[in-house]
């Protein structure tokens, strides 16, 4: 009886190889938004240890902004995949809830998005993966679950606080008049 994930999707790791701690954001704005998270957040939570899910909240989009709202949330996992094996699996999931990252608009409309925001304190910067996540300072829908799920997280780079970027979002114009609110909790 499988696991229901080919054993020759996910790169074999043994168990010397060292866990990694990553935040990883969801986020759905077309069909049935909220199955779709839960489905997404399943099947990562199902090849990662100690899985836990923020609460979910439903947000207007940030930069393309003639679409449907969307429903997002940031879950904690550990694993031993290495961020770009992760992130590899991370797409995998995506398409299988139906996202064409070739066809679709850049920060527009998709039926599941899985980014990872942050891995322990790791500074990555490749062409397919940056970490932490270029612009997690800038977007409520990221800071308010993620700093739910660890309230003194700090920036990696900078040793800022999140708690603080998230205050000056809240203060500023257009960010903090209810461009986000609670939505549903999601039993991890």
């Amino acid at each position: 009886m499988g696991t229901g994930i080919p054993a020759n999707r996910i790169p074999a790791k043994s168990c010397s190889d060292p866990l990694r701690h990553y935040f990883i954001a969801l986020g759905s704005n077309v069909g049935d938004r909220l199955t779709t998270l839960r489905g997404g957040w399943q099947r990562l939570a199902a090849m990662c240890e100690l899985p836990r899910l923020s609460g979910i909240y439903e947000t207007r989009p940030q930069y393309v902004t003639d679409q449907p709202l969307y429903l997002n949330a940031v879950g904690e996992v550990t694993s031993r995949l290495e961020p770009e094996d992760l992130l590899a699996e991370l797409h995998r999931i995506e398409a299988d809830f139906g996202r064409n990252r070739v066809r679709e608009i850049r920060m527009g409309p998709r039926t599941l998005d899985l980014d990872i925001l942050l891995a322990d304190s790791l500074l990555m910067d490749s062409p397919s993966l940056t970490i932490p996540h270029p612009r997690l300072s800038e977007r409520l829908f990221v800071l308010v679950p993620l700093l739910e799920l660890a309230a003194d997280l700090k920036d990696p780079k900078t040793g800022q606080p999140y708690a603080h970027a998230l205050k000056a979002l809240q203060d500023s114009p257009g960010t903090g008049d209810g461009s986000i609110r609670p939505y549903e909790a999601l039993p991890g």
